[in-house]
């Protein structure tokens, strides 16, 4: 649930900033970044901890991030969203690819995708006390910015006209993001579409004031991975299935419907 809340209201935050609704943790480098740097950090530090784990998929996070925006806005137009989409989508695929060739280099294919595959299987109390102190400051601190944030989703000069530090606004919140997904990687791995669909349903409901998008968005989201993982654990039970299938196969037809539309979906 915690790390529902936390995608959710990071993928709430990368559309209202980029203004961008296929913007995504997932979709974005966020996590493929985050899941490169845990393969590398498995294979040069067999030995680290669950802290230095995390410190490495913030890392991971915001090289990502930093590799998508950076080729999506080399081009003169600035960040359209299907050149963000694309740019994501091929920083995504070279970042799972190199945390696929370290495991396989290193013969430690087995450990990165038990790490990386999506899933709850195996999360421990220890892991949890760990994790959820940064994940519950990002959020708190996600939700005092949500009145800039609504702000910036209308128009940068508008922003700016009324008097908003945009760039360093924007900064922080990035910051916010990365670790609320970066957190998020080093508790459960990679977990796509729930940043994008579920803030898209939200705004559906409370309209466009972040203030109501950002806080519903992170009830959404604990609602929707504690549903997801409920039906992950009883539809094939005994066995578990991993809670990422269930998530890609609700938010795929979903992604899918809001290109259709043009970026509008629900909102």
């Amino acid at each position: 649930m915690v790390v529902g809340a936390a995608l959710a209201i990071s993928g709430a935050m990368m559309q209202g900033i980029t203004r961008n609704p296929l913007a995504d943790p997932g979709l974005l480098g966020l996590t493929s970044g985050a899941n490169a740097a845990l393969a590398i950090t498995l294979a040069i530090i067999p030995a680290a901890n669950y802290f230095g784990i995390m410190i490495a998929c913030f890392i991971g996070a915001a090289l990502g991030a930093t590799f998508v925006l950076g080729i999506g806005a080399v081009k003169k137009g600035g960040l359209s969203p299907l050149r963000l989409v694309l740019a994501g989508s091929a920083v995504s695929a070279f970042l799972y690819a190199i945390a696929e060739g370290v495991g396989i280099y290193f013969k430690i294919s087995k450990d990165v995708s038990m790490w990386t595959s999506g899933g709850v299987i195996g999360t421990t109390w220890g892991q949890l006390q760990v994790i959820v102190p940064f994940i519950i400051v990002g959020i708190i601190l996600s939700l005092l910015f949500s009145k800039q944030l609504t702000v910036m989703s209308l128009s940068e000069e508008v922003a700016v006209g009324l008097g908003q530090r945009t760039a360093l606004i924007k900064v922080l919140m990035i910051v916010l993001i990365i670790i609320l997904a970066g957190a998020s990687v080093a508790l459960v791995g990679n977990l796509a579409f729930i940043g994008l669909m579920v803030p898209h349903l939200i705004r559906g409901i409370v309209g466009t004031d972040y203030r109501y998008i950002l806080p519903m968005s992170g009830i959404g989201g604990a609602a929707f991975m504690l549903i997801a993982d409920t039906l992950g654990r009883t539809i094939n039970a005994p066995y578990e299935t991993p809670v990422a299938a269930i998530v890609a196969m609700i938010g795929l037809p979903f992604f899918l419907y809001i290109v259709r539309k043009g970026g509008k979906g629900l909102s």
